[in-house]
């Protein structure tokens, strides 16, 4: 049976292929991280972008966005893989260690006058707007606006592979915890109160804005590909549906002629691998499917609705 396939990153279709071939050359360096980081990398670097793009940013910045998202972890080949690859949570001097990969990745690109330009993204993309970040605790315009995009796209990121999405039913989970590093804190005193508005949370609201816009048409895309896979599977129940009709009327014909007739109707309706045998089977698997895509949709038109009563306006 075909199969519909979705890519969360593929709207947008940003390649880091399509850049000067000396930059190129340098950003082979990234072919040393482990599997799982390098897809990070690429999904950061594209949705970084993507993020630039609904923010209207010119075409120079979001190329940069582009780069230094590409080789925010790049630091991270430093780091011992029985770390790096650890289950579970880290010791904290497992975690002082694994916070070296901003510095690192930055001593990197300072090295390499190719990426050089790009060491924004290594060095600040953990630093917060309320200072709680490393490696230095910078707060607001301290942080390059580069860093506050590409921070947004990495956690979003991390957050989706950590659930193992491969549709985005459900998502809106995500930006609800994106949300919560994007709010003032809550448990303000009354003594602090007077503090209120000159405090942020850890990421910037209007990019986060962006990934929403983002994330929306991601699901309207979804949406559009699963719709194309529901008209394939009733194209192939209506040419089932054929194949019954002939079934009964080959059971009612009296004639050995007819009955020949009907039967070879029946198999040239048939597609490989479908036989007079298992049709039956193969009608009930289109209808099995038929039914879960139909709720997908539902469910990602539901979420669609989640997403927009968030408290971040879109």
């Amino acid at each position: 049976m075909l199969e519909e396939k979705y890519d969360f990153y593929s709207p947008s279709n940003i390649k880091i292929n399509d850049l000067d071939s000396t930059l190129k050359n340098s950003l082979t360096v990234m072919n040393n991280l482990d599997y799982f980081t390098k897809i990070h990398s690429q999904n950061v670097s594209n949705l970084s972008a993507r993020i630039c793009e609904y923010m209207h940013c010119n075409n120079q910045f979001t190329i940069h966005c582009l780069i230094a998202g590409y080789i925010h972890d790049l630091g991270k080949m430093f780091i011992p893989n029985e770390i790096l690859s650890k289950e579970g949570a880290l010791t904290p001097e497992e975690y002082e260690i694994m916070k070296t990969h901003t510095t690192l990745g930055y001593e990197y690109c300072m090295k390499d006058i190719n990426l050089r330009p790009y060491s924004d993204g290594p060095w600040y993309h953990h630093e917060a707007l309320n200072g709680t970040g490393y490696p230095r605790g910078l707060r607001k315009n301290d942080i390059p606006y580069s860093a506050q995009i590409i921070r947004v796209a990495d956690e979003y990121d991390a957050l989706v592979t950590k659930r193992q999405y491969t549709t985005h039913v459900n998502i809106s989970e995500t930006l609800k915890d994106l949300i919560k590093n994007a709010e003032p804190p809550k448990n303000l005193v009354a003594l602090d109160q007077l503090k209120q508005n000159e405090r942020l949370g850890k990421i910037n609201e209007k990019p986060l804005k962006a990934l929403f816009k983002a994330v929306i048409d991601d699901i309207l895309y979804e949406i559009s590909g699963v719709m194309n896979y529901v008209s394939y599977l009733e194209n192939q129940i209506k040419r089932l549906d054929n194949v019954f009709k002939y079934e009964k009327k080959m059971a009612s014909a009296k004639k050995p002629e007819q009955k020949d007739y009907y039967s070879t109707g029946m198999k040239l309706l048939l597609e490989p691998g479908e036989t007079l045998d298992n049709f039956r089977k193969v009608y009930q698997e289109y209808k099995d499917a038929l039914a879960v895509r139909k709720k997908r949709i539902d469910d990602l038109y539901k979420e669609i609705k989640v997403i927009k009563r968030l408290k971040i306006k879109i």
